[in-house]
């Protein structure tokens, strides 16, 4: 007799932890953001500037982080869970060069990196020692991605929220009492946001260690933490370098679009700050609902049920795009009286109200991307989106950005409908790839691959 095959994964359980991981994350931001405002405009402007450095090198975190959560789900969906085990252990090696990499970056070459994006003069002084600072926290946060991305590839995506919770509170803590020097600890400003991640990453990473001996049975070793493992990390790579190739080129379109803000003045570069803080709300269940569909579908991809992961696909995206329209709504409605929780400047205010109503536009497009690029990556699909993506960045987003915001003197208007413009024909591109299922041969290739390795 035939054994039914398991029920679908569910999304839920997923995609819910996922969002309130997301919106901490922003959570965050936002106070990060209120505190240095507090300080000035320019010092908002700086931790600004400094997180987009800090994203912009994070990427290459996920060359790894995401190469492994698409191949442990897979693994996993296979029933080979030694060899999901050799792939987290090779992520945590991995992860190691490649923060060990971005943290000398970042401590090096920060002012040339501040520079290259038009710091303002103003700016500049505040922005380098706070990236410098922050540096050595970018090695505890490229074992957290990889830590994190093999236990929700386990479906542990409840246990990565609490950890997460714990960290985020820890870094708020630290970071008030640093940056405005609480009791007899000196009023660092903004280095002091950055040590206070460094002391909650930490924290964070000790939690993490105990979750994969406990929920995975995964002791580490010291020789985890920086061997190069070449056969594990070829599943990883294949995944990962394409994945990241295409958040590589989404980063340096949108450095030029700061660019082309930071040539504004301080005035401009303080609105997309305080817009883009309020913005992340709203993309964050698409966000989380992008992860969620990648590992999910990572598993459906790897047990051979490619229906349904079609079907998980269509019924994500939908309900992802209803919510992503609502919340951007409410907070076009509330946008005057949030910008007024960062800066009293009416220019600043109004400026930011009327880009919170063009994000309206922005989100449901950002939503197919988030989604459907996810699934196709956690199929096997891998290089479409790097191809196909890459070419609007460059030409919508960056030269879109150049163009409405500088040439034609549209200024953060430009910006935001060169965001809008791209994330449309990105997400379009994507949704006909899916509907056309070009991503089957892909699917059908990892299933060979992963019978050949049984």
């Amino acid at each position: 007799m035939t054994r039914p095959p398991p029920p679908p994964p569910a999304l839920a359980p997923l995609a819910g932890p996922l969002a309130l991981e997301l919106l901490l994350g922003i959570g965050v931001g936002v106070v990060g953001t209120m505190l240095a405002a507090r300080i000035s405009d320019p010092a908002a402007a700086a931790l600004a500037l400094g997180q987009h450095v800090n994203a912009m090198l994070f990427i290459l975190f996920r060359i790894v982080a995401m190469g492994a959560s698409v191949a442990v789900t897979q693994s996993l969906g296979a029933g080979q869970r030694d060899a999901a085990a050799a792939i987290a252990r090779a992520s945590l090696g991995a992860s190691t060069w490649m923060g060990l990499g971005c943290a000398a970056v970042a401590a090096l070459g920060a002012g040339a990196l501040l520079s290259l994006l038009n710091a303002p003069p103003e700016v500049l002084p505040l922005a380098t020692p706070f990236l410098v600072t922050l540096a050595p926290a970018l090695l505890l946060d490229a074992w957290s991605a990889s830590a994190s991305a093999v236990l929700r590839a386990h479906l542990q995506a409840r246990a990565v929220l609490r950890v997460i919770v714990i960290t985020h509170s820890l870094h708020l803590l630290f970071a008030a009492a640093l940056m405005q020097g609480w009791g007899p600890l000196p009023a660092l400003g903004l280095p002091g946001f950055a040590v206070g991640l460094l002391l909650a990453r930490a924290v964070g990473l000790a939690l993490y260690a105990q979750l994969w001996r406990r929920t995975l049975g995964l002791v580490l070793r010291p020789d985890d933490l920086w061997r190069w493992r070449p056969g594990p990390m070829a599943a990883v790579l294949h995944v990962g370098l394409p994945g990241a190739a295409e958040n590589i080129a989404y980063r340096l379109a949108f450095m030029v679009s700061v660019a082309v803000v930071s040539a504004q003045g301080t005035t401009a570069l303080a609105t997309h700050a305080y817009t883009s803080q309020i913005n992340y709300f709203g993309l964050v269940f698409g966000l989380a609902a992008g992860f969620a569909a990648e590992i999910l579908v990572g598993h459906l991809v790897g047990a051979g049920r490619l229906g349904e992961a079609d079907r998980l696909v269509r019924r994500t995206l939908a309900r992802a795009l209803a919510f992503s329209v609502g919340v951007t709504v409410l907070l076009a409605l509330a946008g005057p009286w949030l910008l007024r929780q960062f800066t009293p400047d009416a220019g600043i205010v109004a400026l930011g109200a009327t880009l919170l109503w063009w994000t309206v536009v922005l989100e449901p497009g950002r939503t197919f991307n988030l989604v459907v690029i996810n699934a196709l990556r956690a199929a096997g699909d891998v290089r479409y989106p790097v191809m196909a993506g890459a070419a609007s960045m460059l030409l919508v987003l960056a030269g879109g950005s150049w163009l409405l915001g500088e040439v034609m003197g549209l200024g953060l208007v430009g910006v935001w409908l060169a965001y809008a413009a791209d994330e449309w024909v990105r997400g379009l591109l994507m949704w006909r790839r899916w509907t056309q299922r070009r991503w089957l041969p892909h699917a059908r290739a990892v299933r060979r691959r992963l019978r050949a390795a049984a």
